[in-house]
């Protein structure tokens, strides 16, 4: 069961960020501790101690007020003395198990998801995102801390700042006060914490400008849709959404993004009547930007279903137009005519069957049914395919486009309806 009280250590002076407070600090647009607090709270913790230091308290206050969190200030009159020090401070205030994280750890809902589970300190021995010559290293012995610290030379994991502790850990605080400086990684040396391993998902701390971008790069990484991708956007489309939303994370919202990538979509659209190499290309382009809003969204902890509501909406709009453009401007007869509607149709159902089914079953089709990631005729390859018919249009190349799409795409509804009901059977 997850405990209901987090404390975060917010009492350093950030001194290689110009002693700024490294809690407000902005990574993909929100501040780290917006993020803690509110992945934390996702989890079910619902009180939150935050010790900080005189001169940032004002700080932190405000952050607190303006954004409504349940959050209580305790002031370290001596963050000189350490952060073990900062935790002895909320000795009393938290009984049985509670959360203990630093303020300057940027963590992903993924990692967060597994360590509030979790018993002791959190160490990672697979780090994906972390300088191993900087971070905090432990020596693990039959599954507790031996030896905590940033120059062992031989060690077992990284302490990852994220901590499921008893109040039993104030025994040990309390023997060590008689310290004039004392730091965590000597209390959970002292205490010899448990351990448990949350190994390689997303999670850094930020102690320089260049973690930042680090911290940054992660969550733009970590944000892609998953097993909703088809295999244009798993091994094309995302290696360039990705670094579009890494350059777009801190200056503009997905909304913004949802609202270009439509405006890109029309005009591919409309292209089809001047140029189908243009138009194509152009439609590929909206493809790739259509991932982008999504992945900011996740990054900066703005997803809403209303937001993915829309988005759906919006591509079928752009589908739906760019075909009976192209079909209005390329095609004569009329058995072409109906071809063309059967694409369009077919492009429309695939997205309607899995939105469907997630309605009936409460459930993605994609994880429930694994065979769906691999069927062709995501909207991702349609788009693909579209573009390398159009950049070359010889012929009846239109016509064999048209007629692939029908084929794919309605081929693709009926195996999707025909693996729903064999999985959905007793």
């Amino acid at each position: 069961m997850t405990p209901g009280t987090a404390v975060i250590l917010a009492a350093g002076l950030g001194r290689r960020m110009g002693e700024r407070p490294k809690g407000l600090l902005k990574v993909a647009g929100r501040e780290i501790l917006y993020r803690t607090l509110v992945l934390l709270k996702e989890k079910g913790v619902e009180r939150f101690l935050l010790v900080t230091n005189d001169r940032y308290a004002p700080a932190y206050k405000r952050f607190i007020e303006e954004n409504d969190f349940n959050v209580e200030l305790i002031l370290n009159p001596e963050p000189e003395r350490g952060n073990g020090h900062s935790l002895h401070l909320v000795k009393g205030r938290v009984s049985g198990r509670f959360i203990l994280v630093m303020s300057d750890h940027v963590y992903g809902r993924s990692f967060v998801g597994r360590a509030v589970h979790g018993e002791g300190l959190i160490v990672d021995r697979r780090p994906k995102w972390v300088d191993t010559e900087e971070g905090t290293r432990v020596r693990i012995r039959e599954g507790r801390v031996t030896k905590a610290g940033k120059n062992l030379v031989e060690w077992d994991g990284i302490d990852t700042g994220f901590f499921v502790l008893s109040d039993g850990i104030f025994e040990v605080t309390e023997r060590m006060e008689r310290e004039e400086v004392y730091s965590l990684s000597e209390v959970v040396e002292a205490a010899q914490l448990p351990v448990t391993f949350v190994d390689g998902l997303p999670w850094t701390d930020v102690d320089t400008p260049e973690d930042l971008k680090r911290a940054r790069r992660m969550l733009v990484l970590t944000a892609v849709k998953g097993s909703g991708d088809g295999f244009i956007s798993r091994h094309l489309n995302r290696k360039i959404s990705t670094r579009i939303s890494y350059l777009l994370v801190e200056r503009t919202t997905p909304d913004v993004m949802t609202g270009v990538t439509f405006g890109v979509g029309i005009l591919s659209a409309l292209l089809t009547g001047i140029s189908l190499p243009l138009a194509g290309l152009t439609y590929q382009l909206s493809s790739i930007l259509d991932g982008v809003d999504g992945e900011l969204a996740r990054a900066q902890l703005r997803e809403s279903r209303f937001g993915g509501y829309v988005d759906s909406i919006l591509d079928r709009y752009v589908d739906g137009t760019f075909l009976t453009l192209l079909a209005f401007w390329t095609l004569k007869e009329p058995i072409w005519y109906l071809i063309a509607l059967l694409a369009l149709l077919g492009s429309v159902m695939v997205s309607y069957s899995t939105e469907r089914f997630k309605a009936a079953y409460c459930e993605s089709a994609y994880e429930r049914i694994p065979g769906l990631r691999v069927l062709p005729g995501k909207r991702d390859e349609r788009v693909f395919l579209t573009m390398l018919f159009l950049l070359y249009p010889v012929g009846t190349s239109v016509r064999a486009l048209f007629l692939l799409l029908a084929i794919i795409t309605n081929l693709r509804v009926l195996l999707t309806v025909w693996l729903a009901g064999k999985g959905s059977r007793p």
